[in-house]
């Protein structure tokens, strides 16, 4: 999911005993993140040296328009809630105010780069957005180039994590998502895996990481990618009923997952087996129709997923519900605050300053893993109650950052 999407995998309540034919999507869920404030007041003056009374210049690239439009919405949202948190409301690193341009990349990695090139060449010394994976993996090099730092946002993908020393990430990785699908079914030994996806960076770095995970437990794993620009999903559906696999993993993104969900359920798939699924945002739980109480689902983040003061901020301030990509943009700007509060102007103490950081976030206790910048955090299994568009999450579990956290990568560049 262009960093975003539902990602989902197998019911609690199934037994290895007990256990039918699951269809696990893991498309959405995606979503994570929320850090806090554990670098001190941000009315102390930057450590890192440059102009004292200077902006500091942040540009944030993002989906304002597209088919995550509504995923870079939340991530923006998040990300002026999360710099009032981490600021106490001046949006200020001592005297220096964080002067942030908004710039639309419509989930298109070449109008991405160029904006990027635009505020770069303007000064700006910190990057923050990419709801697309497609986007974050164009920018990354970009930053390392022209040694500014970069935080990618939603997009997902895996690739992003140890890319180079000068990225990061406020939101959570596939991986992540895999492993909270995992923790459903138990020993995956044996089992005969079918992973549904978008043909993109996305639905890949579902299926790699699906491999990696449920493969190297001993599961069986092969893949049906359909194009993202597909809207007949009959096909496919076909080619997943005749596969008959003990789980389906689905890696979705984007405004075709209703459509998806339709045929799938239109085709019997998901009458005939046990379903497991990712959890997307709030506007898209109706799409789910009388299924939607049948599933258990993993999921990144959700209103009522976690209760601290990052939380209790964050819903305040975007309007009393929190959705599934407010705390990567809450996340993202406690971590530019801590970087100018720590560097400065000088990004090798900004990126200092970050890795090994943990602090409290939206979804609580948060790790900057020093060797690859993997962002550890804890992850959910979730189910939903009632019916249409008065559907409500429910917290089933929480898991911890470490029983979630991907193996640490070699950093690249």
């Amino acid at each position: 999911m262009a960093g975003v999407t539902s990602m989902h995998l197998a019911s609690v309540a199934m037994t290895v005993k007990a256990m039918r034919r699951a269809f696990v999507t893991a498309a959405t869920v995606i979503a994570v993140a929320a850090s806090a404030t554990a670098c001190g007041s941000p009315q102390e003056t930057a450590t890192g040296g440059g102009d004292a009374t200077a902006p500091v210049k942040v540009g944030i690239v993002y989906s304002q328009t597209g088919a995550l439009a509504s995923y870079g919405k939340q991530y923006l949202d998040g990300f002026k809630a999360g710099l009032a948190y981490a600021t106490d409301g001046t949006n200020k690193v001592g005297e220096r105010a964080i002067e942030v341009t908004e710039v639309d990349d419509a989930g298109d990695p070449a109008k991405a780069v160029s904006a990027a090139k635009d505020l770069i060449g303007k000064g700006t010394k910190i990057i923050a957005g990419s709801t697309a994976s497609g986007v974050a993996l164009q920018v990354a090099p970009l930053a390392a180039q022209n040694k500014v730092l970069f935080i990618s946002g939603p997009a997902a993908t895996d690739a992003v994590t140890g890319v180079n020393k000068y990225t990061f990430r406020s939101g959570r990785q596939s991986y992540q998502d895999v492993m909270t699908a995992k923790s459903f079914i138990g020993d995956a030994a044996g089992k005969k895996v079918v992973v549904f996806g978008q043909d993109s960076a996305f639905g890949k770095s579902n299926e790699t990481a699906v491999k990696a995970v449920l493969g190297g437990a001993g599961a069986t794993v092969s893949s049906v990618l359909a194009p993202a620009s597909a809207t007949d999903f009959t096909p496919f559906a076909s080619q997943l009923k005749t596969a008959k696999p003990d789980l389906l993993f689905v890696a979705w993104a984007g405004t075709t997952a209703p459509a998806m969900w339709q045929t799938l359920d239109q085709q019997g798939i998901l009458a005939s087996t046990t379903v497991v699924t990712g959890l997307d945002i709030r506007a898209s739980w109706p799409t789910f129709g009388a299924a939607g109480t049948k599933i258990s689902f993993l999921s990144h983040y959700f209103d009522g997923a976690s209760d601290n003061p990052a939380a209790q901020a964050a819903k305040k301030a975007v309007g009393g519900t929190l959705d599934l990509f407010h705390p990567d943009g809450f996340t993202a700007a406690q971590m530019v605050v801590r970087a100018v509060q720590e560097g400065g102007d000088d990004v090798d103490k900004m990126i200092g300053a970050l890795e090994g950081w943990s602090f409290d976030g939206v979804k609580g206790k948060m790790t900057v893993r020093a060797e690859d910048h993997a962002l550890l955090q804890p992850m959910y299994q979730a189910t939903l109650t009632g019916s249409g568009d008065q559907l409500t999450a429910k917290l089933e579990k929480a898991l911890t950052p470490e029983e979630v956290a991907p193996p640490a990568a070699a950093m690249k560049g």
